[in-house]
């Protein structure tokens, strides 16, 4: 029988409540990999997240705003227009995203199996 667990054993880890754990949602991801390469506008991130509705980008990119992972800069002119841009924080996603991807693409089959084992049961 294994070791009791430690109750303080993540007591040298930040506060779980105030991670911004946003890189686990469903469009987070997807969003920093749109502005990987520069600033772009609303309109711009819409097209390659078509599926998103306009209400829950809006969502996303505020939360991502408030967790300090992107800037949202408003310019002036006619028509005004806002542009979204990665944070250095942002960019720093992209280390973690890459083995998150990775170990998908290696153990996404055992993952797709054993969900589909537990709908069985």
């Amino acid at each position: 029988m294994p070791e009791p667990l430690d109750p303080d054993m993540f007591a040298c880890c930040a506060d779980h409540t105030t991670l911004p754990v946003r890189i686990g949602d469903k469009w987070t991801a997807k969003i920093l990999v749109c502005l990987r390469d520069g600033p772009r506008r609303f309109s711009e991130l819409q097209v390659p997240l078509a599926p998103i509705t306009p209400k829950v980008l809006t969502e996303s990119l505020r939360a991502m705003e408030r967790d300090g992972l992107v800037t949202r800069t408003a310019h002036p002119g006619i028509p005004p227009h806002v542009e979204y841009a990665l944070t250095a924080l942002g960019r720093s996603l992209f280390a973690p995203l890459a083995a998150s991807c990775a170990w998908n693409a290696a153990h996404g089959e055992e993952l797709r199996k054993a969900r589909e084992a537990y709908v069985r049961q």
